[in-house]
């Protein structure tokens, strides 16, 4: 029996901390992909995330507590440069009368360098931070 909850594959989704309720909502998507995280030593959090052209490794850490918390780093090498994001997030407590409730992550992300943006000339500027969630897959 795995001890540690965060362990297993999670669909992940970011969004835009616009406060602007009339804001479409496919124009705050800041990203999408899938977390694996992997067994590892007590407290330690390992694994990868990514998406359709881009994946990075995380490292980082876990805590015990209401909620449980996990803070970790993802670093790779997308297109040829340094992609750093850094993420912070808290396993949802369980609801006793829930219906069909999967394990989820709900956080928050930060650019934490500079890289290329989607559009040609474009940059990501470091500093942007946007809200996660994540749900469990298996």
């Amino acid at each position: 029996m795995n001890s540690n909850p965060f362990t297993g594959n999670w669909t992940y989704r970011s969004l835009l901390n616009n406060p602007d309720v009339n804001q479409a909502f496919n124009n705050l998507e800041f990203g999408r992909g899938t977390i694996t995280i992997t067994e590892d030593e007590m407290q330690l959090l390992s694994g990868v995330i990514g998406g359709p052209g881009w994946s990075l490794t995380l490292k980082g850490s876990r805590e015990y507590g209401t909620p449980m918390r996990a803070r970790f780093q993802g670093t790779g090498i997308v297109n040829g440069e340094q992609w750093i994001y850094d993420y912070e997030g808290y396993l949802v407590n369980h609801w006793p009368n829930g219906v069909q409730q999967r394990p989820a992550i709900v956080g928050s992300v930060i650019r934490t360098i500079p890289h290329s943006g989607g559009e040609p000339g474009t940059v990501a500027p470091a500093g942007v931070v946007a809200s996660f969630y994540a749900v469990k897959t298996d």
